[in-house]
């Protein structure tokens, strides 16, 4: 503990945490106080505290998937500082001998671990932050489903700490039952798993669909007129299987998407795809286009929107009305009628028209052909 911590310490009239961080604190004059689980419930008991003295207490950085950003938000600047000391990703990273700038973290405490999907990959090095001991073990058991079972795992527990404890094994041998948080894992990725590529255009076969899916090809053409770049947001109209979304959220861990269809069964499915694939932040809207842009009060405009299905012309007359300056918007026909729709509002407003006509070898006999698909007409515009 840094000699700041201790006169912070030393001052303090409240001092507030984990009931295994009070544990470890010297005798003190302060008041403690448990901070309750779930987190979020202690906000509101450490804000009653103002203008007194309170010292909160957490883990290594609280500003490193830690509780300093959350408690930050709801303070004044002039109303707290921060002590730091090494994070548990820190300290993992010392015992390790791992570069930090090359590893990636995840802190999983409430979150799925299908979060991790899009970094699994033979040859890399994770760092994990979870919840407790059958966190641990549920963390071994879906790198095994995923195909990873040959990962090398380190169980760190309570680093930095008196209690601290480093075993390692491998995530198909992993047998240890007594598990103490704070669990931080570490994993050398190694298997025959299937890695997602980092191209735009996942397999087909990535996704559950029932047909209504953008096709690998015409998805990856569809990405690269999306133009994602980082934190921006994807309105995704009549998303059928997601996949639009879900990649462009692949694109960048800050990107967001909103899908819409109206369809409940694909609904489902695009929210089991989301979760699947590592993107369960996708927002999904049962609705079609046309409501879903009527029943928003004051929208938030996105920074791209992909019309899949429901293309029809008052919808386009809906978005161009809402839709701000610089907004691109990526449409996809395959009906006569939907296409003459584009090639007038491309006369009319401009953009860029394309027609994209796909084949694929087949059987033919004894020999081989081509089977085409259906052309699929591309209409992308920036407002």
């Amino acid at each position: 503990m840094s000699n700041a911590s201790q006169e912070a310490l030393a001052g303090a009239e409240i001092v507030t945490g984990a009931a295994r961080h009070l544990s470890l604190l010297p005798d003190l004059t302060a008041q403690t106080r448990p901070w309750p689980v779930p987190f979020v419930d202690g906000i509101e008991q450490l804000l009653a505290l103002r203008g007194r003295t309170v010292v909160v207490l957490a883990s290594g950085d609280p500003f490193w998937y830690g509780a300093g950003s959350i408690l930050a938000q709801h303070l004044d600047t002039d109303e707290w500082q921060a002590f730091p000391s090494p994070s548990v990703v820190s300290l993992a990273a010392a015992y390790l001998g791992w570069p930090l700038e090359k590893t990636a973290v995840f802190g999983l405490h409430a979150a799925p671990l299908s979060r991790l999907r899009p970094a699994l990959q033979p040859g890399v090095n994770l760092l994990v932050l979870l919840r407790d001991g059958p966190a641990a073990s549920n963390l071994a058991t879906y790198l095994v489903q995923q195909g990873f079972g040959a990962s090398c795992l380190w169980i760190m527990e309570s680093l930095g700490g008196p209690r601290e404890r480093v075993r390692i094994t491998t995530a198909q041998s992993l047998d240890f039952d007594d598990i103490s948080h704070p669990v931080c894992a570490a994993m050398a990725l190694a298997g025959d798993g299937l890695a997602l590529p980092l191209s735009s255009g996942l397999a087909d076969s990535f996704f559950d669909h029932d047909g209504q899916i953008t096709k690998r090809p015409m998805r990856a053409v569809t990405l690269s007129s999306l133009a994602p770049l980082a934190g921006q947001h994807l309105w995704d109209i009549g998303a059928g299987s997601g996949a639009i979304g879900i990649e462009w959220m692949l694109a960048h861990p800050s990107n967001q998407t909103t899908a819409i269809e109206p369809n409940p069964t694909r609904a489902a499915r695009i929210r089991r795809n989301a979760v699947a694939l590592g993107t369960d932040l996708l927002n999904l809207v049962e609705s079609t286009g046309l409501d879903f842009l009527n029943r928003l009060p004051q929208p938030t405009p996105p920074n791209a929107v992909f019309i899949g299905g429901g293309l029809s012309e008052q919808l386009l007359q809906r978005l161009w009305t809402i839709l701000p300056k610089g907004t691109r918007l990526v449409a996809n026909s395959v009906t006569l009628e939907t296409d003459s729709l584009l090639a007038q509002w491309q006369r009319d407003v401009g953009g860029d028209l394309m027609r994209f006509d796909i084949a694929n070898s087949t059987p033919l006999g004894a020999k081989r052909g081509w089977k085409a698909a259906f052309p699929v007409t591309q209409w992308s515009v920036l407002k």
